[in-house]
């Protein structure tokens, strides 16, 4: 595969976000599927594995560091802090609480370092520079490589980067969703830092996997998100028909489309799909091969925008919880 570059690491162009195997989009795959898509990972080409210590409340840790601990030397890991308090999700960007998690993730991980360390949110009640200088304590004493920052907008990044050198930022980028377009795209450019784009096939819902908001299972949180209920999942569903033929006209399928688009609009952008599908898993890592043409980038940015998708891309409350930019209603 291509490699972009993240800080002082090369990854692969594209990377895989591993939250899916563990939760979030209803029940997780079983264990031997979740090793199935980690190990074809390797052999598909990617170097580049995100994982949180929220994710699956320390399980998904465990399972990506015990899994991939063979191939330790060959990867890029990257994790996050800040949203977990031990056995619950919550939210604390003290720099006492921010070292003990990374403390309990190297172990929980089976290393002595991670490559690369988020401030999964930025906790208000905290100063970015508190949490961000905490963060370089960790750099200093070698248990982490570089810092991220995960959901805040061009105004955070910049204060932060007055503390520290910030490797990567990480918020939800697809043709579905445009909001590092307002500032934190050229934030990024302007200081040298890589964007990590999550949720790069738009939940699913672009590829054709999240289509039936009723199929969701326990504890899929798609279900919270206004753009699969209502009258705007039914614009998004016309859209999603559309973009669809398109792909077919790009001689790809839906999901690649997504991940090729993202990777021609910037090479400072490492999308991350996630799945618990081998197959999904290596159809994604095929899209880093895909060329598209000027007249189907074109075509594409007219027909999914932000202007065409219909609902915000969360709820009220968990919109309050990030601080990314957001268009004016």
């Amino acid at each position: 595969m291509d490699t972009r570059r993240i800080g002082q690491f090369e990854v692969s162009a594209i990377g895989l976000g591993c939250m899916s195997l563990s939760h979030a989009y209803g029940p997780p795959p079983s264990r031997e599927t979740a090793q199935r898509v980690l190990l074809g990972a390797i052999d598909a080409g990617y170097t580049f594995f995100d994982t949180a210590a929220v994710y699956g409340l320390g399980h998904n840790e465990r399972l990506v560091g015990e899994t991939l601990k063979p191939f330790r030397d060959r990867i890029v890991l990257a994790s996050k802090c800040g949203m977990t308090n031990g056995e619950t999700r919550d939210l604390n960007g003290s720099p006492e609480r921010l070292k003990q998690t990374c403390d309990e993730s190297l172990a929980r991980l089976g290393v002595d370092h991670i490559d690369l360390y988020y401030l999964h949110r930025w906790d208000r009640r905290v100063p970015i520079e508190d949490s961000v200088g905490a963060l370089a304590d960790l750099v200093a004493a070698g248990k982490i490589g570089a810092i991220g920052l995960s959901e805040v907008g061009a105004a955070t990044l910049r204060r932060a980067q007055a503390v520290h050198p910030i490797a990567a930022l990480q918020t939800e980028y697809s043709p579905w969703t445009r909001n590092p377009e307002i500032a934190v795209l050229d934030a990024c450019r302007e200081l040298g830092v890589a964007f990590v784009a999550f949720s790069p096939v738009a939940r699913g819902f672009l590829a054709g996997g999240a289509s039936d908001p009723s199929r969701f299972g326990p504890g899929d949180f798609r279900t919270g998100m206004p753009r699969f209920h209502g009258e705007a999942l039914a614009t998004n569903l016309r859209l999603l028909e559309a973009f669809t033929a398109l792909a077919g006209d790009a001689g790809c399928t839906p999901a690649q489309l997504c991940l090729a688009w993202l990777l021609h609009k910037d090479p400072i952008i490492v999308p991350i799909p996630g799945t618990g599908n081998p197959d999904h898993m290596a159809e994604n890592a095929a899209a880093a091969s895909v060329r598209l043409s000027a007249d189907i980038l074109g075509r594409l940015e007219a027909l999914v925008n932000r202007h065409t998708v219909a609902g915000p891309r969360y709820s009220p409350p968990m919109q309050a919880s990030v601080d990314t930019e957001d268009w004016p209603a």
